[in-house]
């Protein structure tokens, strides 16, 4: 739009130099002709009386528009000025009303037809024989335009009139520069309304790729419109489809490697039972479990968000107190604080999921996990915080890559195999939201969750 703006506007202003340039010749022209005719017919008449009765006709004719009078020609000065071209046209036209060389000076002062404040008080002296001097000036008024003509007349006396144009011609053209206002204007309208026309698809696309990263599944685009738009629809659909395929074989051939793989893992437990010596079979067990662990919650990052629970209102505050029980009831320490009123829209159970995991993040390397909820008007936030030696910053954004561990706080005696925090922010994305990290003031780590309580 600011560019279809600029180049209209330019356009229109390059059109009103040029229209405005020719509105000052034909305005000059205009308003010449009938004053050149009305001297000439004076000059005529003033060349065929006698000394007395031109002093007598010049007082009868001496009357606004035009003031007529005899006078001695004044100093010559050298001139110049941007009304000269302006009076050199209104001589020449009177040169052919009078059709003879006789010398004619005029002068034309303000502001002519059409010109801007640059020349509001250039004074243009022109003349066929020179430029007029001072003398000549004392009859223009301090505004507005006038030209003083200067006609010698047979006997060599100089015949003044000074003429006072209209002060509708010497101004500003209001209605050209309405109509062209009002042709922009609709003309921007227009684009606006084709712009919006052309880009509505493109905005229906870029919201399909947005909801595409929160659920695969989503329906595919109409693939219908101009040329252009129904094929980028048609390449969305194609690759919105290749991406559930791939999901699809990839989730079915990592359910089928944990079931085969869940066989031989009993097996040898009840192997291990077996063993004689206690110390061994605790440590076979211990790898067995462990493995049992990184299998199942692989599995869970490899389904991602596969899940098909509906969603549903949640009341936030009753699923924080299930969980604080649940931990507690396992000796750890779980507070909460903070109140949340409003029932938020989404999978329960991937929430709670979403939440265990960072407390179990929070006690498992931080001795204990505080939560404060918090309701604002566009999204629900929810803070856990441990009591750790938090991490270092240049890791806070590694440790949401699968499988990644801190070795110096992460280890396998404090359990984990690297998926929760990968898994939450997943969850979090999932609903629209986000999961980030930081170090707190008062010490240890805080993961704060933000969900919007409507999903685009």
């Amino acid at each position: 739009m600011l560019v279809l703006a600029s180049g209209l506007i330019v356009a229109q202003l390059l059109s009103a130099v040029i229209n405005l340039a020719e509105r000052d010749t034909v305005l000059v022209r205009a308003m010449g002709m009938q004053p050149a005719q009305r001297i000439a017919d004076v000059v005529r008449l003033l060349d065929s009386l006698s000394p007395a009765e031109r002093e007598r006709i010049v007082s009868i004719l001496n009357m606004p528009p035009m003031v007529v009078s005899l006078d001695r020609p004044p100093v010559y000065v050298e001139s110049n000025s941007m009304s000269a071209a302006h009076a050199a046209m209104f001589a020449a036209v009177l040169r052919a009303a009078l059709g003879d060389e006789r010398p004619i000076r005029v002068t034309m002062t303000g502001t002519p037809p059409g010109w801007m404040h640059g020349a509001a008080h250039a004074a243009g002296r022109f003349s066929m024989d020179g430029p007029l001097g001072p003398s000549a000036m004392h009859r223009f008024p301090p505004d507005g335009v006038s030209m003083l003509t200067q006609v010698r007349l047979q006997d060599g006396t100089w015949a003044s009139f000074d003429t006072q144009l209209p002060q509708a011609a010497a101004g500003l053209p209001w209605r050209v520069l309405l109509t062209l206002a009002i042709l922009l204007a609709a003309v921007l309208l227009l684009s606006y309304i084709a712009v919006r026309w052309v880009t509505r698809p493109l905005k229906v696309l870029a919201t399909a790729a947005d909801e595409l990263g929160r659920n695969i599944n989503r329906p595919p685009l109409p693939e219908s419109g101009p040329l252009e738009v129904s094929r980028a629809a048609r390449a969305f659909n194609t690759m919105q489809a290749r991406l559930v395929r791939f999901i699809d074989e990839r989730t079915r051939l990592l359910t089928a490697m944990s079931h085969d793989l869940k066989t031989p893992i009993t097996r040898m437990r009840l192997r291990a039972e077996l063993l004689d010596d206690d110390q061994l079979r605790e440590k076979f067990e211990k790898d067995l479990i462990e493995m049992e662990t990184m299998v199942g919650e692989t599995l869970d990052f490899m389904r991602g968000l596969s899940s098909h629970e509906a969603e549903q209102p949640v009341d936030i505050m009753p699923l924080l107190e299930h969980l604080q029980a649940d931990n507690e009831a396992m000796g750890r320490s779980v507070t909460i604080d903070g109140q949340v009123a409003k029932p938020w829209n989404g999978a329960s159970q991937l929430l709670k999921r979403c939440i265990s995991n960072l407390i179990d993040n929070a006690v498992n390397y931080g001795k204990r996990a505080e939560i404060s909820a918090e309701e604002r008007p566009d999204q629900l936030i929810i803070r856990v915080r441990d009591h750790g030696p938090g991490i270092p910053d240049s890791d806070i954004e590694k440790v949401f890559q699968p499988f990644y561990r801190l070795e110096t706080s992460r280890n396998r005696e404090s359990g984990g195999t690297g998926l929760g925090l990968s898994i939450a922010r997943n969850i979090a994305q999932a609903h629209g939201g986000d999961l980030r990290l930081r170090n707190h003031e008062g010490g240890g780590l805080e993961a704060t969750l933000t969900l919007p309580w409507n999903r685009a």
